[in-house]
């Protein structure tokens, strides 16, 4: 049988959830809860669109310019999104990750990052996913396998899925205290500001300000978050809401001090703002250079980062 494009696929089944994972880029390519769709799916037959469920690794987000100095030398990266001269999403999006173990309910992919120029690191990316009674737990596991430490950071890119309609029927809580403010053109990086305040690309105080449940609306986002207010076990959440009342929520733990939130905003109304992308990172925008909450891995040395998606 043809492998599909996206990828072989493992399809998970726990109770009412179902899932399926797809090795090109060890892609969330969908999550239901009693036949209700928690993520934006895509066909298996096609390339997986945009970074649609993907893993970021060795960075999520951008590199501006696509260029960083680290350990007193200076690397260019590929430019990948080139309308911003940016170095977007990291460089394991689209390697087809080993399926390395299944069951019914869970699966485990593995794929290395090779060194390459502008990033002359190898890098053993290990995805796990589980489907339980809470939903679907993932963690990425990163091992430094070459000879010289390397800069890293992860996230996932899901795009949640409230219920009917699209990201601005839904209700959105947010629990941060903090916005990385952006330019306009090129989002890049300008520094941090109050939820509450204004700044520039903020369109009106308070605009990104929901530590209390509201309605998304038409507002564009596409910034990181930060000053997570956390529970007793250090677990941050969002929970989007559609008008019935149900939804979905995403968990993570303390590995990420950051989460991008973007409302999907796409030239073609079709496919525009069909969820809500919810990216719990490590580091923020443009780690590379700034160097806030960038880990440096040691030959041998590894991290985990872990989040849950899960029926609200």
């Amino acid at each position: 049988m043809s492998i599909p494009l996206s990828g072989t696929l493992v399809d998970l089944v726990h109770g009412d959830y179902r899932a399926s994972v797809a090795s090109v880029g060890a892609s969330l390519r969908s999550l239901s809860h009693a036949g209700r769709d928690l993520v934006v799916p895509f066909a298996a037959e096609r390339p997986r669109p945009f970074f649609r469920g993907a893993t970021l690794a060795p960075w999520p987000n951008r590199v501006v310019d696509g260029r960083y100095t680290f350990d007193g030398v200076q690397q260019q990266l590929a430019l990948t999104e080139p309308e911003r001269g940016n170095a977007l999403h990291g460089l394991a999006a689209w390697l087809d990750f080993d399926v390395r173990d299944r069951g019914a309910d869970f699966a485990q992919l593995s794929a290395t990052i090779q060194a390459q120029q502008g990033y002359p690191h190898r890098i053993e990316v290990t995805v796990g996913f589980r489907l339980g009674d809470d939903g679907l737990r993932s963690t990425v596991t990163a091992r430094n396998t070459g000879a010289d430490a390397a800069p890293f950071g992860t996230a996932p890119h899901p795009y949640l899925v409230a219920g009917p309609g699209r990201v601005d029927d839904w209700t959105l809580t947010l629990p941060a205290d903090k916005v990385l403010a952006v330019t306009p053109d090129r989002l890049s990086p300008l520094g941090l500001a109050d939820v509450a305040g204004i700044a520039e690309g903020v369109p009106w105080p308070g605009a990104f300000d929901f530590r209390r449940a509201r309605t998304i609306g038409d507002l564009f986002i596409d910034h990181a978050f930060t000053g997570l207010a956390r529970d007793a076990s250090g677990t941050a959440s969002v929970v989007l809401l559609a008008r019935d009342g149900r939804g979905v929520a995403m968990r993570w733990d303390a590995a990420c001090p950051w989460v991008q939130i973007h409302t999907a905003d796409q030239p073609d109304p079709a496919v525009s703002r069909l969820g809500l992308a919810v990216e719990p990172m490590t580091c923020p925008p443009d780690a590379f250079n700034t160097g806030t909450d960038l880990i440096v891995l040691q030959p041998g040395e590894t991290a985990t980062a872990g989040w849950t998606i899960s029926a609200a």
